[in-house]
């Protein structure tokens, strides 16, 4: 293994590109999550995990969370892959204890519900959110996002929830 090349916040981006540190970036997949109280506490403030998400200020704050209780090397974009059918007009929601649940797109005149007109506001609340995030992130710490699959998502987007085969 080699030796740190460069700064703390370069690191994440050195594994990224395949270069072995000692000792390596850590980021744990979920790192924001039930498990911590603060957590909780902001998911009540906002009434429900879709407003989570498309807040600024709670996503904000819900990725900033881990990083300040543990120091990881990297902050994980707070969001779900299902923004992008809800964005496109899919009804989305989530059930308690249950997880995500979607209107089924089943039929091709299923699809007439889907439209961009909404696109812009709803991933405009996400970019806002990767904005502040950055900003208020220690220079160190790498910022990382994600987003599912086309198969995870269609799935969902056909089935109207996840699947044990993520099959539709």
């Amino acid at each position: 293994m080699s030796e740190p090349s460069s700064p703390p916040h370069m690191r994440m981006l050195d594994v990224f590109k395949g270069q072995a540190l000692s000792p390596p970036p850590v980021w744990l997949m979920r790192q924001a999550g039930r498990y911590l109280a603060e957590y909780r506490a902001v998911r009540e403030q906002a009434g429900g995990f879709l407003n989570l998400c498309y807040t600024p200020d709670y996503a904000t704050e819900v990725t900033l969370q881990p990083i300040r209780r543990y120091g990881f090397d990297a902050a994980i974009l707070f969001s779900d892959i299902l923004v992008v059918p809800d964005a496109l007009g899919q009804k989305v929601w989530f059930a308690e204890g249950e997880g995500p649940r979607l209107e089924p797109i089943q039929s091709r005149d299923g699809l007439k519900v889907l439209s961009q007109a909404r696109t812009d506001t709803i991933f405009g609340k996400v970019y806002q959110a990767v904005r502040q995030i950055r900003s208020s992130l220690p220079a160190e710490t790498a910022l990382i996002g994600f987003c599912g699959a086309p198969w995870t998502v269609a799935t969902y987007v056909v089935a109207g929830r996840g699947t044990p085969d993520q099959a539709p």
